[in-house]
């Protein structure tokens, strides 16, 4: 079964997640399926693939509940996660 999920990357104390598609037994680290998209949650930015998510969940993936999250937010912003200083102008 395929899933929708984070996989951390960055520095120690500084989270950027990747948005992969990626087999559920695989470790976090592992191989993804595909890139879908990022969300930086210290400067609360981001950009999601809407199409390419969308594909995978017709083919079945399941999303995690913080994915689910992320792409909610990206939907609301077409695509693009910005800044809440930033998404006033």
């Amino acid at each position: 079964m395929v899933r929708i999920r984070l996989m951390r990357m960055g520095k120690k104390k500084y989270p950027i997640y990747r948005l992969v598609a990626k087999h559920n037994l695989s470790p976090r680290q592992g191989d993804a399926l595909e890139f879908l998209g990022y969300y930086d949650p210290k400067r609360k930015v981001g950009k999601v693939n809407l199409e390419a998510v969308e594909k995978w969940i017709q083919r079945g993936a399941q999303v995690t509940d913080r994915a689910k999250a992320i792409i909610k937010l990206a939907k609301k912003y077409g695509g693009e996660i910005k800044a809440p200083s930033e998404a006033n102008k």
